[in-house]
């Protein structure tokens, strides 16, 4: 089980970046996909999840509408759309699975597998 997060670096506040999270390893088409993200000396926190129909779950108040979850089976990959950032989004964001859920649930997105994380920064 693989996954690669990919797509991060600097945005100015306002800006936009793309996360893509490459996925292998398992049938990623029919598992629950999501992200998570971490600033240092804090806990992890959910952003966001995406179910194999393609159902979103925003899982951080503070991203929604300005985060868009979305997936691509024909690539096994999932992305991550962050626009109008601030720098309070700056985190190490990270992609996730645990290859049994199918849905997303209200407890926040699956968890088990994780990708290495990719580091965001959201500066002027």
């Amino acid at each position: 089980v693989r996954l690669v997060e990919s797509g991060g670096g600097l945005a100015q506040p306002g800006g936009s970046l793309r996360l893509s999270c490459t996925l292998s390893g398992f049938t990623s088409e029919h598992c629950a996909i999501g992200w998570f993200r971490q600033v240092p000396g804090k806990e992890r926190g959910g952003v966001s999840c995406i179910s194999e129909t393609e159902e979103a779950t925003d899982d951080a108040d503070a991203v929604k509408g300005r985060f868009t979850i979305s997936r691509d089976n024909a690539k096994s990959a999932v992305f991550l759309q962050m626009d109008n950032l601030r720098p309070e989004d700056t985190a190490i964001y990270y992609c996730t699975t645990d290859l049994s859920r199918a849905y997303c649930s209200d407890y926040g997105p699956p968890i088990g597998y994780w990708g290495q994380g990719i580091q965001v920064s959201v500066s002027s």
